[in-house]
């Protein structure tokens, strides 16, 4: 027979160990003593329930001498259609389908490929002077007379037209880089006088537009010291060159640049 373990809490040693001159009428003693038969017998009423509900359709069909008649042969369905509405003769017939758009004339150009083989003649591009006087296409074919050419397609509205960007895939620079733009500021910025004299140094913070043709302009200070000196920084801003604008998409975009100025006395 099944022995539990030790350290089990249905050991029949172990319960008689635990509960010896214990009350062993009623509590855990019992309970744990019964543990064994009770799941034995909850499983076996369990298995005894299901194996009647499996077969309780069979007990029910054998009583009662139903019996499910089997037919190999398919069922034919009739459907009786309407009759289609008589036809309007007042009703004037459909439109005609709308010809074929006349053929243009086009000669078949193949794009040059390098290739370690003799290129044969069908191959060959045609000539320039041939190319002048038609239309390219994938095939070679006779043209319409009355063909028309399609009108040429409009352009596509540059959706980041007039988007100012603030950061794009190839940032505006000044002409020759950086050092060069601080070799300009320095040449260009004149200490403002009243600031000279009260001895007033500090960072001027500016802001700017590079346009997508390299035009500073929307120049403005973002935190100035004052004493002439944010009029001093504008007006050597705007004096520089044109940039080399920034790019998005393969496209010329206004990117928005900020840039600080110092102003040292020495």
């Amino acid at each position: 027979m099944f022995e539990p373990a030790w350290d089990d809490a249905i050991n029949s040693e172990r319960n008689e160990l635990v509960f010896e001159n214990r009350n062993k009428e009623f509590g855990a003693y019992p309970i744990r003593k019964s543990y064994t038969r009770t799941i034995s017998r909850a499983l076996g009423i369990s298995l005894l329930f299901f194996t009647v509900l499996i077969s309780l359709p069979v007990v029910v069909r054998l009583i009662s001498g139903y019996e499910v008649e089997k037919s190999d042969k398919p069922v034919e369905v009739t459907v009786e259609l309407k009759e289609p509405p008589p036809i309007d003769e007042n009703e004037p017939p459909p439109p005609p389908p709308p010809p074929p758009p006349p053929t243009i004339e086009t000669v078949k150009f193949t794009p040059p490929v390098v290739v370690d083989r003799e290129i044969e003649d069908e191959d060959q591009p045609p000539p320039q002077e041939e190319l002048s006087e038609t239309n390219v296409g994938v095939v070679t074919q006779e043209g319409d007379d009355n063909a028309t050419e399609l009108p040429p397609e409009e352009p596509v509205a540059d959706p980041d037209a007039g988007k100012v960007f603030t950061y794009v895939e190839e940032q505006p620079t000044f002409p020759g880089g950086e050092a060069s733009m601080y070799e300009y500021l320095q040449k260009n910025i004149k200490y403002p006088p009243l600031a000279r004299e009260n001895g007033i140094t500090g960072r001027v913070y500016m802001t700017f537009v590079v346009g997508p043709d390299g035009d500073i302009r929307e120049v403005k200070v973002l935190r100035g010291i004052g004493a002439g000196c944010d009029e001093e920084a504008i007006r050597v801003v705007k004096s520089m060159p044109k940039w080399k604008p920034g790019k998005q998409n393969g496209r010329s975009v206004n990117v928005q640049f900020n840039m600080p100025i110092n102003f040292t006395l020495k």
